[in-house]
């Protein structure tokens, strides 16, 4: 394994170990963590949780519900069980082998009142240029978004949510994806500023849900004024605010 890293989230209230080459999490498993919305007693599922960035960040904000996160790179998901153990979440937090290309009933678990997952953003080799080996199973999904939506919409119960944070220029292909089996579905834009295009989109569906789609207002991550950030991003970064849902 490469040379591990020691990261701070939620404003420094969790450490993160993470390799410093490859993938390394960021602004998108902290947005997918602060759209998280279970309530207490429910138990969530991330496919996908890498190291556990999202998986800890929304199980350190919603502290009465119980996280379940799968990952299939064996070196990923030890550090993600190292990161459960180190930040004490050990207790309502965990992470096992799991891989979206295989069907959910074989894991053996009930299915769960919610799921979410931050999909390799890319499934046709030739749209990308090369990714680093180490890269490569987080940039590319080898059997395409519809196994990761098809694999989602499984392991959730009846009313159950799904929620997926994925480039905007592939919105339409996830509406038609997650309409399939489920419905009521949000989408919420990331726009780098106020004046450029969405560069992300955070969308939300109900599994057998029938309301119409919702457009939400967007968050905005920087301003022009120099800033790392606005203040609503700083906000929901450091775990002080949440991205609710209407």
């Amino acid at each position: 394994m490469d040379v591990v890293t020691e990261d701070r989230l939620l404003g420094g209230r969790l450490s993160l170990r993470q390799p410093r080459r490859g993938y390394r999490a960021g602004v998108d498993a902290a947005l997918l963590a602060a759209a998280c919305d279970a309530d207490p007693g429910e138990r969530v599922l991330e496919a996908g949780c890498g190291v556990g960035a999202a998986l800890l960040a929304a199980a350190a904000r919603r502290a009465g519900a119980a996280f379940t996160g799968l990952e299939r790179d064996p070196e990923a998901l030890a550090l993600a069980q190292e990161n459960i153990a180190a930040n004490g979440l050990a207790d309502r937090v965990t992470a096992l082998t799991g891989d979206v290309t295989r069907r959910f009933t074989d894991l053996g678990l009930a299915p769960f009142d919610a799921a979410m997952a931050n999909p390799p953003f890319f499934d046709d080799p030739g749209a990308l240029r090369g990714p680093a080996p180490e890269r490569r199973g987080a940039w590319l999904a080898d059997e395409g978004l519809s196994a990761w939506t098809g694999f989602l919409n499984k392991a959730v119960r009846e009313g159950g949510t799904v929620t997926v944070i994925h480039r905007a220029d592939r919105l339409a292909d996830l509406l038609d994806l997650m309409a399939i089996k489920a419905g009521s579905i949000q989408v919420r834009p990331i726009h780098p500023f106020a004046d450029a295009p969405a560069k992300r989109v955070l969308v939300r569906a109900v599994k057998t849900g029938k309301a119409p789609l919702r457009l939400l207002p967007p968050l905005v991550l920087h301003g022009r004024d120099g800033a790392k950030h606005t203040p609503e991003a700083e906000a929901i970064l450091r775990g002080e605010a949440s991205l609710g849902w209407a």
